[in-house]
């Protein structure tokens, strides 16, 4: 709980399934509120906004419509992601980012925390993963600057 005896509350992208789902299933269980963004419906009872976040456009405005609905944010985790073999598809690299801008405001106000999910293809390349690997290499750097950037403001860290 925070200071003002109100629940935490926390959005989790890709919280529909795989790590976000667990982060989400986590989250509750430890008294926190979760909210998902997501193609797909999270489970009963979640909070939801259905978003593609490879549309940063949409995935600012359904994070703003997220943070409304549940009185504001004390965190994000950013574990949506596919991976999808190829040498060189359509490379996302601003989904994460669309999503930390737009919350920002809500977490400097919550002295909160950023959680973002790379991969250690975030540190290495690897042959017919051009794609996931620029995107990886993309949040691991984003990350460490963003972590510069909020030091003492807001919590930062990075999860491979």
């Amino acid at each position: 709980m925070n200071s003002g005896g109100a629940m935490k509350s926390v959005l989790v992208t890709g919280g529909a399934g795989g790590l976000g789902a667990a982060v989400v299933t986590s989250a509750a269980k430890e008294g926190w509120r979760p909210g998902v963004l997501d193609r797909r419906r999270p489970a009963d009872g979640v909070p939801w906004v259905a978003c593609d976040l490879a549309d940063t456009a949409a995935a600012e405005a359904a994070t703003r419509r997220l943070a409304a609905e549940l009185g504001g944010l004390d965190a994000v985790v950013t574990a949506a992601g596919v991976d999808v073999p190829g040498r060189l598809a359509t490379v996302d690299l601003l989904g994460t980012e669309a999503v930390v801008r737009a919350a920002l405001p809500e977490l400097i106000r919550a002295r909160g925390a950023v959680v973002t999910v790379a991969s250690t293809l975030g540190r290495r390349a690897l042959s017919d993963a051009t794609a996931y690997c620029a995107a990886k290499f993309g949040v691991v750097g984003f990350t460490r600057a963003l972590a510069a950037e909020l030091a003492g403001v807001v919590g930062v860290a990075l999860l491979l």
